[in-house]
Protein backbone atom coordinates (compact mmCIF):
# COMPACT_ATOMS: atom_id res chain seq x y z
CA UNK A 1 0.00 0.00 0.00
CA UNK A 2 1.32 3.90 -0.98
CA UNK A 3 2.07 5.79 1.75
CA UNK A 4 0.56 8.96 1.04
CA UNK A 5 1.35 11.33 4.02
CA UNK A 6 -0.80 12.46 6.23
CA UNK A 7 -3.25 15.14 7.37
CA UNK A 8 -3.56 15.94 10.96
CA UNK A 9 -6.00 18.63 12.71
CA UNK A 10 -3.81 20.24 14.96
CA UNK A 11 -6.87 22.05 16.76
CA UNK A 12 -6.36 21.65 19.88
CA UNK A 13 -3.19 22.81 20.26
CA UNK A 14 -4.46 26.34 18.38
CA UNK A 15 -7.02 26.61 21.63
CA UNK A 16 -4.48 25.99 24.12
CA UNK A 17 -2.06 28.58 22.37
CA UNK A 18 -4.79 31.17 22.22
CA UNK A 19 -6.40 29.99 25.48
CA UNK A 20 -9.87 29.59 24.16
CA UNK A 21 -12.02 26.72 25.55
CA UNK A 22 -13.54 24.33 23.45
CA UNK A 23 -16.97 25.00 25.49
CA UNK A 24 -16.51 28.41 24.16
CA UNK A 25 -15.81 27.47 20.60
CA UNK A 26 -18.49 24.80 20.96
CA UNK A 27 -21.06 27.65 21.82
CA UNK A 28 -19.95 30.32 19.71
CA UNK A 29 -19.75 28.15 16.47
CA UNK A 30 -22.75 26.44 16.94
CA UNK A 31 -21.16 22.93 16.87
CA UNK A 32 -22.20 20.04 18.75
CA UNK A 33 -19.60 19.34 21.77
CA UNK A 34 -19.00 15.72 20.97
CA UNK A 35 -18.36 16.34 17.79
CA UNK A 36 -16.07 18.72 18.45
CA UNK A 37 -14.11 16.54 20.79
CA UNK A 38 -13.55 14.31 18.03
CA UNK A 39 -12.19 17.18 15.92
CA UNK A 40 -10.00 18.45 19.16
CA UNK A 41 -8.76 14.77 19.46
CA UNK A 42 -7.94 14.47 15.65
CA UNK A 43 -10.52 11.11 16.00
CA UNK A 44 -12.44 11.43 12.70
CA UNK A 45 -12.94 9.65 9.36
CA UNK A 46 -14.06 12.42 7.40
CA UNK A 47 -14.04 16.30 7.91
CA UNK A 48 -16.68 18.53 7.12
CA UNK A 49 -15.28 21.66 5.46
CA UNK A 50 -18.48 23.78 6.20
CA UNK A 51 -17.44 23.17 10.08
CA UNK A 52 -14.05 23.97 9.66
CA UNK A 53 -15.02 27.26 8.09
CA UNK A 54 -17.09 27.88 11.26
CA UNK A 55 -14.17 26.85 13.36
CA UNK A 56 -12.07 29.40 11.57
CA UNK A 57 -14.29 32.41 11.29
CA UNK A 58 -15.00 32.02 15.15
CA UNK A 59 -11.74 31.80 16.08
CA UNK A 60 -10.19 33.83 13.75
CA UNK A 61 -7.39 31.35 11.79
CA UNK A 62 -6.28 30.28 8.80
CA UNK A 63 -6.93 27.11 8.01
CA UNK A 64 -3.16 26.58 7.76
CA UNK A 65 -3.25 27.25 11.42
CA UNK A 66 -5.20 24.08 12.38
CA UNK A 67 -4.74 21.21 9.67
CA UNK A 68 -1.20 19.93 8.73
CA UNK A 69 -0.04 17.86 5.89
CA UNK A 70 2.95 15.02 6.73
CA UNK A 71 4.35 14.00 3.60
CA UNK A 72 5.45 10.40 3.34
CA UNK A 73 8.33 9.72 4.50
CA UNK A 74 11.33 9.26 1.54
CA UNK A 75 12.48 5.55 0.95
Amino acid sequence: MEDWGKVDLRLDEFLKSHNISRSSLSRNAQIHYGQLLKYCKNDMQKIDLGLLARICKTIDCEIGDIVKYTPPKKS
